[in-house]
Parts: structure tokens; C-alpha cells; sequence
């Protein structure tokens, strides 16, 4: 068999057998890309293409131009692709030399056609180690995200709260050692690598080298050893298996959980954060995000998945939202400014990996241009920030030295400024001037990049027209010649129509003969006798003359060295622009901050938001609250503000009753999202609010099965019960919505009822408990910091009309067999239910049915057991 295998396909199993077995290989021939073998088995079936075979080999293949979608179609289904490219033109009786260019995971990909623009795509890594002293396992998690330079990392004491910081990261693609893959088996989008990359050791010195460091204390992650053996396998498997360029990942930041509130994946996925379980996008993101570039969209993202328990940074970002609501037309001009810039982050990012293009020069080039706008529109409003801080400091002096009979108010002042002009000497530098200094203009770069690249160049690399005229002299020389060369030939056309008569004569071209006369067959006799057949076809035939080909060399010799000398310019362009790496991820940082600011500005301008008042407090006070996504989509009615009022001491658990559909749920959920998002730096929407920081949000709210787990309802729900009791701490925010329904009704109450007594008593934390056992409410009687509210209803003609207020007191019935009527439940069954339910509340009285007779009356009722609720 080895006697027949051409050079080609020795060439491509050579290439085959350099990357790892699961991962396919398309391998350019000609306009095409083509699979073999078992690849090309796996893959049509996925991309849904013919497979042929030729010489008994399997195969299929995609068109080389639609490649990017078909790529994406293998990452989605969760493959990696190999891509070998032709490095060297197709010449006669030479085979093409091929290379593979790079190899693509989810994890890895760069292509922007194939990435979410305003979402991160995360490499992650997972690691446990075993620590001697004291004896006990650790969990360390490294993410980087090689589109934009990020690359983090952290450590973990449970395995719980690594699912927590998955669930929130999200990495596309997650590296697991080879010796930990029964360990983290249930884990999706895991894949397994070399077990001793893992190793703290061995991830010490990978990681030292690729940073140029003696060692690790300067990141602060010295005695990570879990997380260091997370971060160096990243790169371990990024420079030896993908062979990867990555000096753009230049740092490695050290998180810590107490830097940040911690939720945990149902939290995330109860509070609809980012993605919302519906067909409609009804996340939080959704309602807050109004940003205008890329970066921005991901800082956003990434500052309502982790909020911030530092309360300077906060007070910062509340004050800089507070300066340009007050100077709104400066908020328009930055927000206009911004929509000009594109996605530095990720240009700069493809450049540094060696896979970027013209296009990703152009943006650089774009977006450089408009910084001095966008820096001009911010010290703008740094001027009249600074001039407000020192007229409001001069008025205050006065104010301070007036006597009262002369109609002094120092506290009035204080109040109408505390949005707008606190202490300067409060925040120290303000975050306006902290951007400011932060974002670079390089002019040098951008009038480089403004005289050398095309404002349409293409995205091809190796096909010209990336340079503009006057860049290089010696590019100019070789588009000169190749612009004369064709001038000739047009020249050339007309002088063989003058001296041969024939009209229809053209000079034309093609890939395959180069430039030939064409001569329809009508013309055929008046041929000259020095031109030289070359090719017959059905409308006549083709003809070359020693001139022309003379001529052909010419042209195609210059622009062949002109192809050839624009790619040699790009690269050296390329490596001249990433001199300004550095500066470039610290501007794109920066912009994206601005513009997450600004995108909050804008959301609170539109609905009224207000500043929260933060400390370090255990109050949370909010009036006039309203649900941040409601209160934006309703539209059949208007949202009907509440309050809240819970101190940690003596009102520290609220116990919610009231019929469903009243909106006990909207209510929790939105003091858990207003805690939130006054914990990014937002303003919320309330009329006003105080709130003590939080280390941790909680929330337990619905259940369903997790077949997939072989998890009951009621087992899901006690799960994420047993978290709460064990995690959280008297800073904690705890929703519940509901607790023990999945079980019978006095195990599901007992259960209920003993959370409750445990969450005030032991944990002391600010809990808001909405429920359906209104046996709770007697906790109000026996517990000092509880305290009873529900949700207002008005019965009218036997139904219910929702007010949506809460109000002070308990629940005296749920209103069920209404909210049944209002789902269509037929007459028949409301009315038995009516029968029943009213023998349950009076079992020694008799049931009045009125004048009808029916015989249900007569048949068995079900007794009640009411009274061993006293023993509660």
C-alpha cells in the first residue's frame, strides 16, 4: 500500500500525525479545504456534506470561502480544528507546500465572525490539590481569554464553590489533568491534558518563563499552588499543543472571593443576571445594558456576574453616574464619541497572535483617531466637576460662617449636594480623572497606521491592496510597472483592431494562460500569421503573440513581488503596532469602563434611578423599590412601587405571605436585584434606598427535577437549602420563595419553620422569606426580629383583584381555589373544591350549600388534621 500513497497524501498524513487524535484536519487543496479518513466520517455528518471517496479514501470538503462557517458548526458540536494552509504557490511538477497555520478549540477562537461581541469566550482550567498541612484539598480555577489578554486566577476551598465561579465565568472550553478526569467527570466542556503540566511545580516554572519573572510574588499567587497548577496548564497547553502565540497575555491577576459578592450558580440562574429563561431576553443585562461598543458590553457583563464589596471603588462609580446625569449633554457627546470606537481589546489580541488581518489594523487605526475626541469630551467634564466641587466648597464656607437669624441652612445644603458634590478629599482621585489618565491617544501610531493602510482593505493577507499609494517607494515602483504593463495591453487592443480589422478582438486574461488575444470564429480568416494558437474554444479561438507574453511576465512578475512585499510590510506593521501593546489593553480597559458608566447613567436618566446611600451597615432600606426588568417591559399595567425595611436586629427576617399571582416572587427577587445593583456601582430604581453591604446574595426560589443528577424536586430544594444554612453569614442577603413543598404539608412546614428559627437566630442574616405556611407568621410572637407582610388583594364578586402592595401583617387565607378560577379550571371542580375546603376550615360544623341540591354533599369529605399545627 505504501507504494501508491502519493506525495500529497504522505504530506498529509506527515501533518496528521503532529496533532492530537481528536482533533480534525482541513487541509487546503486549491479553493477547497478536505477531510480523510475518519475525519472526514466524523465531520460530514456534522456539517452535512457528501462523503465521497477516491482511491478507497474517504472524503469530503468545504468550499475554501465559506470555511469560517463551517468551522463554526465543528466548534459548536464541540470538536477542535486543525487548519493547514498552502505556504507556497502551485508550480508545475512541484508539490505545494502546507503547514498547519493554527489549530481552533472553543476556547480558542479568535475569528470575530465566530465569537459573541459583547460576551468574553474563556479558556478555563481546573485543578485539586492536596495540601499536607493542614491536610485538606483545594480547588484552583485559571481562566484567560486570548481575544482580549485576560487571564486570571483564583482558589477554592469546596468543590461547590468551583461549580459556583464555572457557573459564572462560563469558559467555552475547560482543562482537566489527565489523572483528575474521573474527579471532575460531570463537568461539560471538559478536556483532558497532560497531568504534569498540572503540577505546581512544573506550572511554576511555566509560568515564570512565559512572564520573565524569578518567581510568582509579585501576582500575589505564591502559595496558590492549586490555582498556579490551574494557570500553567493553560499556558502549557496554548504554547505546546495549539502552538500559540500569547505574549499578549502579559499579566496574571490573583481574585479572591472577599474582594467580591459571592453568588452561586442558582442565585445566578434565579435572578435571570444575564441570560433569562424565557424566549425574550428579560435579564438584567438586557435592561441595563445600553452600552455602544464591545468592551463595554463585557465590562457590564462582567461587573453584574462578580459585584464589588470594596465601598470606595463604588462610592466612585456612583459619583462619576451622579457628575454626568448632572451634565447630561456631556453623558450624549462621551456616548457619541464612544460609538466610534470599535474593539481595540480584540484587534489588539488577534494582531499579537499572529492571526490578525488589515481589518483588525484599520480598527486600531478607527478607534486611535477618535480618542482625542472622547479625551476632550471627559476632561470637559472633569472641568465642570472640579469647578461645581470648588464654587459648592467657596458657597459652604459662606454658609458655615452665616448666622441663622440670616437664613444660614448648612444641613439643606448638605442634602440637595450629596448626589452631586461629596468631598472631594472622600474618594481621593475621582474616577473621571482616573480614566483620563488611563486612556492613551498615540498619535504617532495612528498617524502611521492613517498613511499606510487602506480604509477597505481586504481581509486576505497574500492578495494586495493593503497599503495605500506612498507608503513604500518600492511597493510604488512595482504597482507602477504592473499599472503601465496594463495600460499597454489596453493599448495593444486597439492597435491589433486598427491593423487586423477584426472589431470583436480582445485581450483578455485568466489563471490558467495568462494574457491571450480571443477572436470569435467569424473572424478567424483574417488571423495574422505571428500569432500563435494557443486554445480553441466553442465561440472561437485564443491566440498569444511574443509581445504579449513579454508583456505577461512584466505585469505578473510586478505583482507578484508587490503581493509578496505588502505581506512582508503588514507583518513588519504588525509587530511595529504591538510595540504599543501595553498601552493599548490599558485604553481598551479604560473605554470599556467609561463606557459601562455611562451606559449605567443613561439606564438611570431614562427610568429615574436613584443614588443608594452604601455603608458597612446591616441595614437595607429601600422606598419606592421597583423590579428593574418589569418595571422597564410591562405594559398592560403600570409597576407598583414597595418598600422595604429590614436592619439586621430587630427587623431582620421578613415572612411574606399572600395568594399566587399576588407577586410575593417579583417582590424578593427585585430587593435582590436592587442589593445587586447598587453593588456594581449602579444607581437603582427607587425613590430612595440605604443599603449595607453584602458579602453573599442567596436565593432559593422554585425547583424543578434534575433528571440528569437522578434529583427529586424536593431534593433540589433542600440541596440548595443546605447551602444557604451552611454558607452564609449575618452580611448575607437570603431570599427564599418557598421552602418544603415538595413534600407532604407538616414535613414540608416543620422543615420551613426550622430554617426560619435557624436563619434569625444562628446566621442573623437580612432574610425575605415569601411562603404559603401561614403557621409562620407566629414567628413574629416568639422572635424578636421577625416581622410579618403581605401582599394586598380585594375580593369582589367571589374574585380577587391584586393590589401588588405589601403591607404590614400576615396572610388570612391564599385565595387559591380564585387564582384556579383565573387559570380556567371548569366550574365543577371550583365548586367541589369550595365544599372541601370549607369542611377542612370548620370539620365539626356543617357545609351550607345554598339552594342547590347536589349530591356531592353527601359524599366523603376529607377530615382535617389542623390541630397538630398547635404543637408547632
Amino acid at each position: 500500500m505504501a507504494d501508491v500513497i502519493t506525495p500529497m497524501m504522505q504530506q498529509y498524513q506527515r501533518l496528521r500525525g503532529s496533532v492530537p487524535a481528536d482533533v480534525l484536519l482541513l487541509f487546503r487543496l486549491g479553493d477547497f479545504y478536505e477531510l480523510f479518513f475518519e475525519d472526514a466520517k466524523e465531520a460530514a455528518g456534522l456539517l452535512n456534506v457528501a462523503l465521497t471517496k477516491r482511491n478507497g479514501v474517504p472524503m469530503c470538503g468545504v468550499p475554501y470561502h465559506a470555511a469560517q462557517n463551517y468551522i463554526a458548526k465543528l466548534i459548536k458540536a464541540g470538536k477542535r480544528v486543525a487548519i493547514c494552509d498552502q505556504t507556497s504557490e502551485p508550480q508545475p511538477g512541484r508539490i505545494v507546500t502546507r503547514d498547519i497555520t493554527q489549530i481552533i478549540s472553543a476556547g480558542t477562537v479568535s475569528e470575530l465572525g465566530l465569537l459573541e461581541a459583547k460576551r468574553s469566550n474563556y479558556l478555563g482550567a481546573i485543578y485539586e490539590h492536596e495540601s499536607a498541612s493542614p491536610a485538606r484539598s483545594v480547588f484552583g480555577f485559571a481562566y484567560a481569554d486570548l481575544t482580549t489578554g485576560e487571564f486570571r486566577l483564583m482558589q477554592l476551598r469546596t468543590q461547590g464553590g468551583l461549580a459556583d465561579e464555572l457557573a459564572r465565568v462560563g469558559p467555552s472550553e475547560i482543562l482537566v489533568s489527565e489523572e483528575q478526569r474521573e474527579v471532575f467527570a460531570s463537568i461539560k466542556h471538559a478536556l483532558a491534558h497532560d497531568s504534569y503540566a498540572f503540577l505546581p511545580e512544573q506550572a511554576t516554572f511555566t509560568l515564570c518563563e512565559h512572564f520573565k519573572t524569578k518567581s510568582l510574588d509579585g501576582f500575589g499567587c505564591a502559595e496558590m499552588p492549586a490555582a498556579i497548577g490551574a494557570a500553567g496548564a493553560i499556558i502549557h497547553y496554548l504554547k505546546h499543543q495549539l502552538s500559540r502565540k500569547i505574549d499578549h497575555l502579559s499579566s496574571l491577576r490573583c481574585e479572591s472571593a472577599s474582594d467580591h459578592v459571592v453568588l452561586d450558580a442558582a442565585t445566578q440562574i434565579n435572578l435571570d443576571l444575564v441570560e433569562s429563561r424565557g424566549a425574550r431576553d428579560t435579564s438584567l443585562l438586557a435592561v441595563l445594558d445600553r452600552t455602544v461598543t464591545p468592551m463595554g458590553g463585557r465590562k457590564l457583563r462582567s461587573w453584574i456576574l462578580q459585584p464589588l464589596r470594596d465601598l470606595h471603588e463604588l462610592n466612585c462609580r456612583q459619583q462619576m453616574i451622579a457628575d454626568l446625569l448632572h451634565e447630561s449633554d456631556l453623558l450624549g457627546s462621551l456616548r457619541s464619541a464612544l460609538k466610534s470606537i470599535r474593539d481595540v481589546e480584540r484587534a489588539a489580541g488577534r494582531l499579537s497572535q499572529a492571526s490578525g488581518n488589515a481589518r483588525d489594523l484599520v480598527t486600531l487605526k478607527n478607534s486611535l483617531q477618535q480618542i482625542p475626541e472622547l479625551k476632550r469630551e471627559l476632561g470637559k467634564l472633569i472641568e465642570r466637576i472640579n469647578f461645581g466641587r470648588a464654587n459648592s466648597s467657596a458657597e459652604a464656607g459662606v454658609l458655615a460662617t452665616t448666622k441663622p437669624s440670616e437664613g444660614g441652612s448648612p444641613a439643606t445644603f448638605s442634602q440637595e449636594q450629596s448626589t452631586r458634590l461629596p468631598l472631594q478629599t472622600q474618594f481621593h482621585q475621582s474616577l473621571a480623572n482616573r480614566l483620563q489618565g488611563e486612556i492613551a491617544e498615540m498619535p504617532e501610531l495612528a498617524a502611521k497606521l492613517q498613511g499606510a493602510v487602506m480604509d477597505d482593505a481586504p481581509l486576505a493577507l497574500k492578495e494586495g491592496g493593503i497599503f495605500r499609494d506612498g507608503f513604500d517607494a518600492q511597493l510604488d515602483e512595482l504597482r507602477n510597472a504592473s499599472r503601465d504593463g496594463k495600460n499597454w495591453i489596453n493599448a495593444l487592443q486597439e492597435r491589433e483592431i486598427a491593423a487586423t480589422g477584426i472589431k470583436s478582438l480582445k485581450v483578455r486574461f485568466n489563471s490558467v494562460f495568462g494574457y491571450f488575444i480571443e477572436i470569435t470564429k467569424s473572424n478567424l480568416a483574417n488571423v495574422p500569421t505571428h500569432y500563435t494558437r494557443k486554445q480553441t474554444t466553442v465561440g472561437g479561438e485564443r491566440f498569444i503573440t511574443p509581445e504579449l507574453k513579454e508583456m505577461e511576465a512584466k505585469i505578473l512578475g510586478a505583482d507578484e513581488r508587490a503581493r509578496n512585499l505588502e505581506y512582508s510590510l503588514f507583518q513588519k506593521l504588525r509587530e511595529e503596532t504591538l510595540t504599543e501593546l501595553g498601552p493599548l489593553q490599558k485604553t481598551a480597559i479604560a473605554i470599556a469602563t467609561l463606557d459601562a458608566i455611562c451606559s449605567l447613567a443613561e439606564t438611570a436618566r431614562l427610568f429615574h434611578y436613584c443614588r443608594p446611600q452604601l455603608d458597612e451597615s446591616l441595614r437595607l432600606t429601600i422606598c419606592d423599590g421597583r423590579h428593574p426588568v418589569l418595571d422597564q417591559n410591562l405594559v398592560e399595567e403600570k409597576f407598583v412601587p414597595n418598600d422595604t425595611e429590614l436592619d439586621g436586629e430587630k427587623l431582620r427576617l421578613a415572612i411574606i405571605t399572600g395568594p399566587n399571582m399576588a407577586g410575593k416572587s417579583t417582590y424578593i427577587r427585585q430587593v435582590a436585584l436592587i442589593v445587586l445593583m447598587a453593588q456594581i456601582g449602579s444607581f437603582v430604581p427607587a425613590t430612595s434606598a440605604e443599603i449595607g453591604l453584602v458579602d453573599r446574595i442567596f436565593t432559593r426560589v422554585g425547583a424543578s427535577d434534575d433528571l440528569s443528577r437522578g434529583q427529586s424536586t424536593f431534593m433540589v430544594e433542600m440541596n440548595e437549602t443546605a447551602n444557604i444554612v451552611n454558607n452564609a453569614t449575618e452580611r448575607s442577603l437570603i431570599i427564599l420563595d418557598e421552602i418544603g413543598r415538595g413534600t407532604s404539608t407538616f414535613d414540608g412546614l416543620s422543615i420551613a419553620w426550622s430554617v426560619a428559627e435557624f436563619l434569625h437566630d444562628k446566621i442573623k442574616a437580612r432574610t425575605l422569606f415569601a411562603t404559603h405556611y401561614h403557621e409562620l407568621t407566629k414567628l413574629a410572637v416568639e422572635r424578636k426580629g421577625v416581622v410579618n407582610f403581605n401582599v394586598a388583594v380585594r375580593e369582589w364578586n367571589e374574585q380577587i383583584i391584586f393590589l401588588r402592595k405589601i403591607i404590614p401583617g400576615g396572610a388570612d387565607k391564599s385565595y387559591g381555589i380564585q387564582v384556579a378560577r383565573l387559570a380556567g379550571l371548569p366550574r365543577e371542580i371550583l365548586d367541589r373544591a369550595k365544599d372541601i375546603l370549607a369542611h377542612l376550615e370548620n370539620p365539626n360544623g356543617a357545609v351550607v350549600h345554598g339552594k342547590s341540591k347536589r349530591k356531592r354533599s353527601a359524599q366523603n369529605l376529607p377530615q382535617s388534621q389542623k390541630p397538630q399545627l398547635d404543637l408547632l
